[in-house]
């Protein structure tokens, strides 16, 4: 057989804060009114529910991408390694915030290397569409101390001490372990992750119905603000124009925009790409590209094409060590 880019079905996680606007990419939610998540690709621990991918198109429908991994990873993975924990290092999801989520922040390395079952996340968010006024929060403010931030918890004042970012569509934000953040209401992302799913919650917006994780917490956050947006200037050729709009030590993420139609070459090589479709529509060898698609390409794929009509954008996820 020879590899092609591979499609999963995407894994739909009912949260408190969700909403229903990822019906629009693509995603079958039923009878669902309060849909947070779409795991696109995701390979994490057995321990986790619902927390592997499974093909869902081609002669390897049924399988999961754990199971392929498991079997033989070299074509999928060429050189680059796998996760600590054996599994595929990236997790791709969609998110829709109806609501607030809690604010919250992930492990740093010094929690992680004394709790063994505890994971980094680093993970970045695009905005894909906003409500007006929509705001996220990342990062503490400057001069805010442990002891300011601790009281503001027990008070309820702890939004006032987090940076407020507005909401605009197209900008990356990225949230490296320790930043204390939370996505506001009225927001819905594409978020390229480490995998992990350790998450430690300080505030809920008056929810009392789950678990937050204070001391935890107050060990892992970073007590500065976070750092500013940045995306490279963009490149264009051929008609299409390449944002590359983050670079960090896990992944690296360009957002391709078709000015026209036009072809992308695809020959990853060394390294699983991933692409993830955010608007309009084209294809890749046997595989569709519209909204809220994403296929993982292997390393051992045959090069081939991504064509792309005009107005169409998606984002290309690559591993830094393979860029």
């Amino acid at each position: 057989m020879t590899p092609g880019p591979l499609t999963f079905a995407p894994i739909l996680k009912p949260k408190v804060w969700g909403g229903t606007r990822l019906a629009a990419y693509g995603k079958d939610l039923g009878a669902m009114t309060a849909v947070g998540e779409s795991w696109e690709l995701a390979d994490l621990p057995a321990g986790i529910p619902e927390g592997r991918s499974i093909v869902d198109e081609g002669p390897l429908a049924g399988k999961t991408l754990h199971d392929l991994l498991q079997e033989d990873p070299s074509w999928i993975m060429g050189d680059a390694e796998l996760s600590t924990e054996g599994g595929f290092p990236l997790l791709i999801k969609f998110l829709d915030a109806r609501e607030n989520l809690s604010m919250q922040v992930h492990p740093d390395e010094a929690w992680v290397a004394s709790h063994p079952t505890d994971h980094l996340k680093t993970e970045s968010w695009i905005v894909l569409d906003a409500e007006p006024g929509a705001m996220l929060y990342k990062g503490i403010r400057d001069g805010v101390t442990p002891d300011a931030f601790q009281a503001a918890i027990a008070d309820g004042t702890v939004t006032d001490l987090v940076e407020h970012v507005p909401a605009t569509v197209g900008e990356c934000h990225d949230l490296p372990s320790g930043t204390c953040h939370a996505l506001g209401a009225g927001i819905l992302v594409a978020e390229i992750q480490t995998p992990s799913d350790t998450t430690f919650r300080v505030f809920d917006w008056g929810r009392t119905d789950r678990t937050l994780h204070i001391e935890q917490a107050m060990v892992c956050i970073a007590f500065e603000p976070a750092a500013p947006s940045a995306p490279s200037a963009p490149h264009e050729q051929d008609g299409l124009r390449t944002t590359r709009l983050s670079h960090t030590d896990h992944y690296v993420i360009d957002r391709i925009d078709a000015l026209e139609a036009g072809t992308i070459p695809l020959a990853p090589d060394t390294a699983p790409e991933v692409l993830m479709m955010l608007q309009g529509s084209g294809r890749t060898g046997d595989a569709s590209l519209d909204p809220g698609r994403t296929i993982l390409l292997p390393a051992a794929m045959d090069p081939l094409d991504a064509s792309l009509d005009a107005g169409a954008s998606m984002l290309r996820i690559t591993l830094p060590d393979h860029t």
